[in-house]
């Protein structure tokens, strides 16, 4: 008897795998439902689903570069000090002095082509109508992710300490004073008044919240530092999972059903 059949009328291997090789859509849709990894895909795939020139494969660069900007991230964090007395010294070092600094420059420009793969992952799904019923509800996960997408930058931009790094963020910060009903000078912001006595204050508003202090300083660094490396990176991972499982869900990658 063949090794290969030995092998498959085992009870290792019968626990393991269910049912026989799907041969028909019956046996297919078995193997989906029963399997961990298979059961995100759906029975069958149309062939304009997975065309290049009609996806353009922007998701899936997104994707890719999301795992890149995990694992070189998770090395960084190896060398990288979320403190005033070493942040800087410790950018420049990832640069000038240690094995594999490569892995900044990738990360940083891992990041600038993220945000351009998203942006035309979006402009493609409206292009081709992708959004539309029933996949409005995967149609707000991906804004979702486009925003959460743009905070790991807004959040990773004041890692390295410098000039820029610092001004931008106090530009960006002052932004957030304007939130509405959270902000100090946002539209609502009165609605949180009792006795005449106003709720928002200075020292409670977004901004506030946001910088951890009223200005740019190292309760701003290591705020920035936990949302970049474990708060947005854990939710973006949540909905990435939901916003695979609905697209094959829904009938594939793309294109009007």
């Amino acid at each position: 008897m063949p090794i290969l059949d030995r092998l498959t009328k085992t009870q290792v291997w019968k626990s393991l795998f269910r049912h026989p090789m799907p041969t028909d859509r019956r046996n297919r849709m078995q193997v989906m439902l029963t399997n961990f990894f298979l059961h995100l895909h759906p029975v069958s795939v149309r062939k304009q689903g997975i065309a290049l020139s009609y996806t353009w494969c922007m998701g899936g660069a997104t994707f890719f570069l999301f795992l890149v900007e995990v694992v070189t991230g998770v090395l960084l964090m190896f060398y990288y000090r979320p403190t005033l007395e070493h942040a800087y010294n410790d950018i420049l070092a990832l640069r000038d002095v240690t094995t594999l600094g490569v892995l900044r420059e990738l990360h940083r420009w891992g990041a600038h082509a993220m945000v351009i793969a998203v942006w035309l992952h979006m402009y493609r799904v409206f292009l081709t109508g992708s959004y539309k019923p029933p996949r409005e509800f995967n149609w707000v996960i991906g804004v979702l992710l486009l925003v959460l997408t743009l905070l790991l930058s807004f959040t990773g931009y004041l890692l390295p300490w410098d000039q820029l790094a610092v001004w931008a963020i106090t530009v960006g910060s002052n932004m957030a004073r304007a939130t509405p009903v959270l902000g100090l000078e946002g539209p609502g912001a009165d609605f949180f008044t009792l006795n005449g006595v106003k709720m928002i204050t200075p020292a409670s508003d977004a901004k506030y919240v946001l910088l951890g202090g009223g200005s740019v300083g190292e309760g701003a660094l290591n705020r920035f530092y936990v949302l970049h490396c474990v708060a947005i990176p854990l939710a973006a991972s949540l909905l990435i999972m939901i916003h695979f499982w609905r697209v094959r869900k829904d009938g594939g990658i793309s294109g009007p059903l």
